[in-house]
């Protein structure tokens, strides 16, 4: 199960680097993609399925320094400022710039967690 959580937490942060480039683009040009919310709530069931794994391995009695999943567990604030806050947002550049900026909170947050599992 370690080995999934690994995999899993690897799609998370690859799902949300894809996220950035669509949210940079939409702030820079003002254009979205029909499916590019879809994306974005992959990349948040993505981290929803690395939740319930993480704490089924805890239930395992896995042992992961305490950082890690408090780290994991916040990226959940930027995740809903992008599609609670961001996405109300009337203009497309608006809605760009701020989903940018919770990607990169959410990323920064979720990548020191990977990079916490994967040295432990």
């Amino acid at each position: 199960m370690t080995n999934v959580h690994m995999i899993v937490g690897s799609a998370v942060v690859v799902a949300y680097l894809a996220v950035l480039v669509l949210n940079l683009r939409t702030a820079s040009s003002g254009a979205e993609f029909s499916w590019q919310k879809m994306v974005s709530f992959g990349a948040a069931t993505l981290l929803l399925v690395q939740y319930v794994l993480g704490f089924s391995l805890l239930g395992e009695g896995n042992d992961i320094p305490a950082f890690h999943f408090l780290l994991a567990l916040a990226a959940i604030l930027p995740v809903g400022i992008e599609h609670g806050y961001g996405s109300q947002r009337p203009a497309a550049k608006d809605r760009g710039k701020i989903g940018a900026l919770a990607n990169v909170m959410t990323l920064i947050l979720v990548l020191v967690a990977y990079l916490i599992g994967e040295l432990n």
